[in-house]
């Protein structure tokens, strides 16, 4: 009977992250999370960044219906 383990030589390492990169990254994320849940949950077109253009309304129209945002 056969064992199938891993060899020892396989054991993944995590990867390590300077403090200042981390920061970096984790202020991209929050900007780009608050630029998404601006697009998908709080622009109407009426007051939107672009004007009265409802292009972006539109795209993600049926994403806020789904994740719970209403419009109408």
């Amino acid at each position: 009977m056969s064992s199938l383990s891993a060899p020892p030589a396989a054991i993944s390492t995590p990867v390590v992250l300077p403090v200042s990169k981390a920061v970096l990254w984790l202020v991209g994320t929050a900007l780009i999370a608050c630029a998404v849940y601006y697009f998908i949950g709080v622009d109407q077109g009426a007051y939107s960044v672009f004007g009265n253009d409802m292009h972006i309304h539109e795209f993600v129209h049926d994403s806020r219906h789904f994740l719970g945002f209403p419009c109408h």
